[in-house]
């Protein structure tokens, strides 16, 4: 078991490197999953030490919380798991609607409750802002659900500056996750000094921007999914991103390590930063995200990094 770090001003401690079960039964997310491989890369996961679970209403949805509720009461290992988990979504007539009010988020948490077969949820985040409620009212909500054993640290997730703000006017938002990677950097505008200024720990997603960062492509790779449809993947822009990649694949090769690897670790010297939760298709990658934490950068390959991707 690797060190176990805190989360930011919160009484969790967890192995830098969580894991992200997006496509643990997010069958409304990615084709043709396997719920068999699921629950392989869970049970590695425990046996690696992996110990941070990042999951979700919306994935599946349902059926991400209940594969994991499967796997914690069969293994025995609740107390072993530090879950996370958001809601925000609900379904009228079909339609998926966001909703952050007070009696809504308190509902939410008790359908995650069942789901996740637990009696407390370590993190609970609102997964996206509504239109409608003040945001120190829906963070409210959860400092009462806090103080009543149901959750044990309370996140926010894809709120902007402004929301953050208002979520945190008492200082009870204890996690921020947002999208961030060295392809997508605007949160280093205001969230991640704000966030690094009021102690509130900042979980990136997208760490490896679709794979992008994960050195794995080329120029003559083709993507059917998401991808296609990101600026990212598209023409010069895609040549030119493969060109940062190979860069960082020097760094990586000096330190017999591979661009995954050094782009995690790169994070975690970011103030604020904790812990990463990458996701995993397959129990391989599970194991192969632990790699991050062997990697130790130099002051200036930390800034060799920042500067080829400024």
């Amino acid at each position: 078991m690797s060190k176990q770090i805190r989360i930011g001003k919160t009484d969790l401690y967890v192995n830098p490197i969580g894991l992200g079960t997006n496509a643990i039964g997010g069958h409304n997310l990615f084709p043709n999953l396997s719920e068999d491989t699921g629950r392989v890369v869970l049970r590695t996961a425990l046996e690696e030490g992996i110990n941070f679970w990042d999951t979700a209403f919306i994935y599946g949805p349902e059926r991400s919380e209940e594969l994991i509720g499967e796997i914690l009461k069969d293994t025995g290992k609740r107390e072993n798991v530090v879950l996370a988990t958001k809601g925000a979504h609900k379904f009228i007539d079909g339609k998926v609607v966001l909703d952050n009010s007070p009696d809504f988020l308190k509902s939410a948490v008790e359908s995650s409750l069942k789901r996740l077969q637990t009696d407390y949820i370590d993190l609970f985040y609102i997964h996206f802002p509504d239109e409608d409620t003040p945001k120190d009212e829906a963070v409210g909500a959860l400092k009462e659900l806090r103080d009543a054993g149901k959750i044990k640290a309370i996140g926010v997730s894809n709120f902007s500056f402004e929301q953050l703000i208002e979520a945190n006017k008492d200082g009870y938002v204890d996690v921020l996750q947002s999208e961030y990677n060295l392809f997508k950097r605007e949160a280093e505008q205001d969230l991640l000094p704000y966030t690094a200024e009021n102690n509130i720990s900042f979980i990136p997603y997208f760490p490896l921007a679709s794979g992008l960062l994960g050195g794995k492509y080329n120029k003559d790779s083709t993507f059917e999914d998401g991808r296609a449809k990101s600026h990212l993947f598209q023409g010069q822009a895609f040549v030119s991103n493969l060109q940062k990649v190979e860069e960082v694949r020097a760094i990586a090769n000096r330190k017999n390590a591979d661009v995954a690897d050094v782009v995690l670790a790169w994070y975690l010297t970011r103030h604020s930063i904790d812990v990463l939760i990458p996701g995993a298709k397959k129990p391989e990658q599970v194991t192969r995200n632990l790699k991050a934490l062997e990697v130790e950068l130099t002051m200036d390959e930390i800034a060799e990094i920042s500067a080829i991707f400024a």
